[in-house]
């Protein structure tokens, strides 16, 4: 049955690709050049999130009726990531359409997250754990301000690094490929991979974006995904590991928030001044581009996972790797 639902979603997306031309021309959604932050040619297709999210949908209806319980998440949790996922889409589908300010974004992001916690208890966490630390630090009541943020947190770092094509899709692609190595729904997270790889060939021919409705997709997607399996799974990752998977996203994002800040800017609005678009001016190339900011955010993982180092000085030498590499192209631009 697994061989059938992998061939049905390889079929599938490569109809889509195959026939894109005439799917964009009916679902008329475009990123029209702007000259300042959107510097592409021409308008391109914004689809990318709502090919991710009709996926999403068939993923979890075929896995459901072919009654695959156990490589699905459980009957109440299942609701809450669809719901939830569907939220955050809608926000950034609007955003797309109507270019939202960013006080408002992150404002229905979070009443879009209480609401889920409203009706939905059963997402919060009771405790954390730290991988090197022996203590199981409780929540008590803070759990659902400690996720709200999280949530916060996560969909604007996913959000900031969709900057240049295919950046936010291996990155995204990475994430799930440790989830299908982990055990963690793998079949789930395989046919959904299989759609970001075709959506990957169409980026990389700059005839798809993901636009904000696709980077906040899978930001709920891969945050439910890290609570899910914290809380059901043995072999979970700790929080801190969380943390380290998602590290360059989160470190690019808070220096971002500190150098906007202090030049008394909007931390939430954009600019150029992301890791990508500094790589980018310093290298000249857009394929080299990706090649470093690729491995800048699998270093980590590597790091955690192969040579088993502890993650405070992955931490540290991330954090070396991540400055230097800025310092020195930054100063080559100059």
């Amino acid at each position: 049955m697994n061989f059938f639902l992998i061939t049905l979603f390889l079929i599938l997306n490569l109809i889509i690709v195959l026939n894109f031309k005439i799917i964009e021309k009916k679902l008329i959604l475009f990123d029209n050049p702007d000259g300042r932050l959107k510097k592409h040619l021409k308008p391109v297709s914004l689809l990318g999130g709502t090919i991710i999210l009709f996926n999403f949908y068939l993923s979890v209806f075929f896995l459901n009726l072919f009654n695959f319980n156990h490589l699905i998440f459980n009957s109440e949790f299942v609701y809450i990531i669809i719901l939830l996922s569907t939220l955050f889409f809608i926000i950034g589908l609007i955003d797309d359409l109507k270019n939202l300010s960013p006080n408002l974004k992150l404002l229905l992001i979070c009443l879009s997250f209480v609401l889920i916690v409203y009706f939905f208890p059963d997402i919060k966490l009771k405790y954390i754990k730290i991988s090197f630390i022996e203590k199981t630090y409780y929540f008590n009541n803070f759990s659902a301000i400690f996720l709200l943020l999280s949530f916060a947190l996560l969909s604007n770092a996913m959000n900031m690094f969709d900057g240049i094509n295919l950046q936010l899709i291996l990155f995204s692609l990475f994430i799930f490929i440790i989830f299908i190595l982990k055990g963690f729904f793998s079949i789930f997270f395989i046919l959904l991979s299989i759609c970001l790889i075709f959506l990957g060939i169409l980026n990389y021919r700059n005839k798809i974006f993901l636009g904000d409705g696709g980077s906040y997709l899978l930001s709920s997607i891969i945050g439910c995904t890290f609570i899910y399996q914290y809380k059901y799974f043995d072999n979970f990752f700790y929080g801190d590991e969380v943390f380290i998977i998602l590290l360059i996203p989160s470190i690019d994002m808070l220096r971002l928030f500190i150098v906007r800040s202090i030049n008394k800017k909007n931390p939430f609005k954009g600019d150029l001044n992301h890791f990508h678009h500094i790589v980018s001016n310093g290298l000249k190339n857009d394929k080299y581009t990706i090649c470093v900011t690729t491995l800048m955010f699998i270093l980590p993982s590597l790091l955690l996972f192969f040579l088993k180092i502890e993650t405070y000085y992955i931490f540290i030498i991330s954090i070396i790797v991540y400055t230097s590499l800025i310092l020195f192209l930054k100063k080559n631009i100059r």
